[in-house]
C-alpha cells in the first residue's frame, strides 16, 4: 500500500484533515451538504442533539442526532472547486488511516446529500418547489482532471455538446447520475424529477447579464431547449455535478435536492426563500430516516 506524503494528505497539528478541520470520529456516515454556512443551523435546529461543532473558513460542520439517526451537516461554500476539497477530505476521513497514511483495505461508503437553492429554466417547475436531481451535467472542468470516463454518461455528454456547439473555448460537459437507490427513496409526488446543470459561475455562465456582454446570448435558452432520451435540463446551480461525479468515483452514494427560488423562464422569484429552503430541509430529514 502506498504511503501518502505529508504534502498530499495534509493534516493539521491536532491530527485533523486540513481544510475541514475534522477528525474521523467527528463524522457520521450520512452527510448533508449545504453551500451557505448559516444554513447548517437551519438544519440542526431540528436535531435531538448536536455533539460536534467545528468551523474553519467557509466550512462549518455540525454532527448530531435526528430521531435516532446520526447525521453530519457541512457547509461547502460555492462552486465545484470547493466540492473537490470537501469530497476528497470526507473520503479521506473514512478511507485513509491518518496514523499510517495508507489507504484502508476495507472502504466505507457514505451517503452524501446536497440541500441547495437553484433556479428553474423550465416554465412548468415553479418557484418554491423541490427538484430532486436524477442527473447532473457539469459545465466546469473538474471531472476532466480525474480518470472519470467510467462514471460519465458518454451519450448524454455528446448530445449536449452537439446541441450547444460552444466548446472550442469552453470545457466539455460531463453528465453523471445520482445514486439510483437514493433517488427511489426520496422521490415522491411532492417533488419534481430533475436534470441539473452545474455552472462554473453565477452570472455569464448561467446567462445573466449586468454590465458585461455574453459571448452567447442564447445559452440559457439553448439549455432549456435541450432534450435527450426524454430528459430536459431543469435547473441551474453550481455544485451538484461534482458531488455526483466524485462520490461515484470514490464509492459513495450521492443525491441533490434543490429548493427552486427563481424561475428563469418566467422571470419569477420566490417571495419567501427561507420558507422554501425550510420545506426542503424538512422533506430531506424525513426521507433520511428510510436511508
Amino acid at each position: 500500500m502506498n504511503h501518502l506524503a505529508a504534502s498530499e494528505l495534509i493534516l493539521n497539528p491536532d491530527g485533523s484533515i486540513y481544510h475541514l478541520n475534522l477528525k474521523p470520529e467527528h463524522l457520521a456516515d450520512t452527510i448533508l451538504l449545504v453551500g451557505d454556512q448559516n444554513r447548517v443551523d437551519k438544519i440542526t435546529q431540528y436535531f435531538d442533539k448536536v455533539d460536534v461543532v467545528i468551523k474553519k473558513r467557509e466550512f462549518h460542520t455540525q454532527t448530531g442526532v435526528y430521531k435516532g439517526k446520526r447525521i453530519s451537516v457541512i457547509s461547502t461554500g460555492i462552486g465545484t472547486d470547493n466540492i473537490d476539497i470537501v469530497l476528497n477530505e470526507l473520503d479521506a476521513l473514512v478511507n485513509i488511516d491518518f496514523e499510517t497514511r495508507q489507504i484502508k483495505e476495507n472502504k466505507t461508503s457514505l451517503n452524501i446529500i446536497r440541500i441547495g437553492t437553484s433556479g428553474s429554466i423550465q416554465k412548468d417547475i415553479p418557484v418554491d418547489s423541490i427538484v430532486i436531481s436524477e442527473l447532473a451535467v457539469g459545465f466546469d472542468s473538474l471531472l476532466h482532471y480525474y480518470q472519470s470516463d467510467d462514471v460519465q454518461l458518454q451519450d448524454f455528454n455528446e448530445a449536449i455538446e452537439d446541441h450547444l456547439n460552444t466548446y472550442e473555448r469552453n470545457s466539455k460537459p460531463y453528465v453523471v447520475p445520482a445514486d439510483s437507490n437514493l433517488v427511489k427513496t426520496f422521490m415522491s409526488e411532492e417533488v419534481f424529477s430533475g436534470f441539473t446543470g452545474s455552472n462554473v459561475g453565477f452570472y455569464a455562465p448561467q446567462g445573466r447579464v449586468l454590465r458585461l456582454p455574453l459571448r452567447d446570448d442564447n445559452m440559457k435558452d439553448k439549455l432549456a431547449a435541450f432534450s435527450f432520451k426524454g430528459k430536459k435540463i431543469t435547473n441551474l446551480e453550481m455544485e451538484t455535478s461534482a458531488i455526483f461525479g466524485l462520490s461515484k468515483m470514490l464509492g459513495h452514494k450521492a443525491l441533490s435536492l434543490n429548493a427552486i427560488i427563481a424561475n428563469r423562464a418566467t422571470g419569477n422569484f420566490t417571495k419567501d426563500g427561507a420558507k422554501a429552503v425550510d420545506n426542503t430541509i424538512k422533506y430531506t430529514l424525513e426521507k433520511l430516516l428510510s436511508v
